[in-house]
């Protein structure tokens, strides 16, 4: 029996994904939440084989949360597919990536594959993940895309210090490292060399 808990902030997602695994042999829905916040705290408590993981949340994101829960198995279900969705969680360790416009079957077999520990990615996710790693250029991290993220919002670097709980001279120096990975000169330029490069969607200027 695979234990599972769903993090998802959308009501009729987080019970429709629990209706479909309570009603399958072979799985238990063991908890639900509805923002990554609470949801480290149920799987710490709860100890799931496996965690069913959205990223657009409020209070606590999925990549943070995924952060914060190193070593479990979360396999991130979501709607978005972007470079800047897919690489951070990744890069965070989830341990497989999957749309929910997948087939029910598919996610069957990805649980039961997470369940064994076996990374799992949806054919598109896979397509870029492997666009990434061919690319030969410098893997940006996941906490200089939330860097680079608040700066396109419009945030100082005291702000974005803020936000992410770290000190002003450290988002400086993540702002060099990005500066020199995009191969631009300023703030401005990193913003505009992250969209063109689909690092950054529009949405994430709101």
């Amino acid at each position: 029996m695979i234990r599972l808990v769903i993090v998802d902030d959308h009501p009729v997602v987080r019970d429709g994904l629990s209706g479909i695994f309570s009603g399958a042999e072979g799985f238990e829905v063991v908890g639900l939440a509805d923002d990554g916040e609470r949801g480290v705290d149920l799987v710490r408590r709860l100890d799931p084989d496996v965690v069913l993981m959205d990223l657009r949340m409020p209070r606590m994101d999925g990549v943070t949360a995924i952060r914060q829960l190193a070593g479990r198995r979360v396999l991130v279900l979501t709607t978005y597919d972007s470079d800047a969705d897919v690489l951070p969680a990744i890069e965070a360790g989830a341990t497989g990536y999957l749309l929910k416009d997948a087939p029910r079957e598919e996610l069957y077999r990805a649980v039961r594959a997470a369940a064994r520990g076996e990374a799992v990615l949806s054919p598109p996710i896979a397509t870029r993940v492997l666009r990434a790693a061919r690319s030969g250029e410098p893997a940006i991290s996941a906490r200089e895309l939330e860097v680079l993220e608040l700066v396109a919002r419009g945030a100082t670097n005291r702000e974005a210090a803020e936000r992410l709980f770290i000190s002003e001279a450290t988002v400086k120096t993540h702002l060099v490292h990005l500066y020199a990975k995009l191969g631009v000169p300023d703030r401005a330029s990193a913003v505009a060399a992250a969209f063109d490069r689909g690092l950054l969607t529009p949405r994430s200027r709101g």
